[in-house]
């Protein structure tokens, strides 16, 4: 080296990284480890609801029944509320209104589309899955192509709901198999919680299931109503006096809050566009109790003994032949005939008992409707007054806030 030349000192420095690493021990392997999370460290977090109690944000809800009871079309009403901002069942109000995605592998668009136009659904809010692009024919397949839904789902700019029209299509493997169901529905549970989205995936009941505990009977592996946070169940009310059967949707299963209590509803089809007609949902009264109760009230009202039915309707139209009469009333002059309250308000529906709320804070009130009442007894006296008040809307529970709320 030239006494005179300036040394390359990046050069020496690099030499001597190398050698130092020549003759470095040898790194230690990196063990799996199980990481912890201490629990003050955990931050708290309240529950998201699209509709409080009934349809989280960020969840699995699933909606089960038996076929025709309307569950697809209970759907879409819940999803055209969503688009409009609209007020729910119990009257309280949508809070975020948003887009709504529809996947079914039963109904074609035009079908699904006249059914969310009949319920009012803001139809620039609707985007129906139709099938996966790049790949040239294949449709969309919710057991395998989830990560590409959520992906796209995450491009609109308000993703609140996603109905998944039969659920069991998301299974890649067994659907009686717990482990599967899991594996499957992982990416769907994915989905709902990083898009803050609520999942509705609807199916249906076993066959032969019935009077068994509602969440046991939902079709498949028990881990499908182990892996939603909440479980709807609608069933049709045995009527051979209707040509349109009572229909009930209530709560069977709930990991953050209430399980039990519901709707009435029926089913309507209106015409949407010439020579085209949609069905959608006509909301009735609030319901009390259990789903296994409910449902179990429901599937046997065709069978009451006609015998006890027209003794039971001969005492209701008795009791309400001098006016109105609270509900509480009533039912204390059930209790003190022998008559369950059950068979009372199946009764009250077949002799089309009036029951209105009395004022803000009064009670639940019956009466005979006009045609039903007994003649009056004599001359120049007056016809019992019932006020016709619309009734208050339930809490965000599903249950009447008053003692003499009616119980179905």
């Amino acid at each position: 080296m030239n006494p005179l030349q300036k040394p390359n000192w990046g050069k020496l420095e690099a030499d001597r990284a190398k050698v130092l690493a020549a003759h470095a021990p040898p790194a230690a392997p990196v063990v799996p480890a199980v990481r912890l999370l201490r629990g003050d460290a955990v931050v708290l977090e309240a529950v998201q609801w699209a509709w409080h109690g009934f349809l989280p944000a960020g969840m699995l809800t699933l909606l089960g029944g038996a076929p025709g009871c309307g569950k697809t079309t209970i759907a879409l009403d819940l999803a055209a509320t969503i688009t409009r901002g609209a007020h729910w069942p119990d009257g309280s109000k949508c809070l975020q209104a948003g887009d709504v995605l529809v996947w079914s592998g039963e109904d074609p668009p035009p079908v699904t589309a006249a059914r969310l136009v009949a319920s009012g659904a803001d139809m620039s809010r609707v985007h129906f899955v139709d099938g996966v692009t790049g790949c040239e024919g294949e449709g969309f397949d919710p057991g395998r192509h989830m990560d590409l839904l959520e992906s796209t789902a995450g491009k609109l700019p308000a993703p609140r709901l996603l109905i998944l029209d039969p659920i069991v299509s998301a299974v890649t493997g067994d659907g009686h198999k717990s482990n599967d169901v899991r594996r499957s529905l992982q990416p769907v549970v994915d989905l709902a919680h990083r898009l803050g989205c609520a999942v509705l995936g609807i199916t249906h009941f076993s066959k032969g299931t019935g009077g068994r505990d509602p969440v046991e009977r939902i079709t498949g592996s028990l881990a499908f109503a182990a892996l939603a946070r909440l479980v709807l169940v609608a069933a049709k009310v045995k009527r051979e006096d209707d040509d349109e059967p009572r229909r009930v949707l209530v709560r069977a299963k709930s990991n953050i809050g209430p399980d039990d209590g519901g709707f009435a509803y029926g089913l309507e089809r209106v015409t949407v566009a010439p020579d085209v007609e949609g069905q959608r949902v006509v909301w009735m009264e609030p319901l009390e109790g259990t789903a296994r109760e409910v449902l179990a009230e429901a599937e046997a009202e065709a069978g009451d003994d006609e015998g006890e039915a027209a003794d039971v309707d001969g005492f209701l139209r008795g009791l309400l032949a001098t006016g109105p009469m609270t509900a509480r009333a009533v039912k204390a002059d059930a209790d003190g005939a022998g008559y369950a309250w059950r068979t009372v308000q199946r009764a009250s529906r077949r002799i089309d008992v009036e029951k209105r709320k009395d004022g803000m804070k009064g009670g639940w009130l019956w009466a005979l409707a006009p045609s039903k009442k007994a003649p009056l007894r004599y001359e120049g006296a007056e016809e019992p007054s019932f006020q016709s008040e619309a009734p208050l809307a339930p809490s965000a529970g599903g249950v009447a806030p008053s003692d003499d709320c009616e119980v179905f």
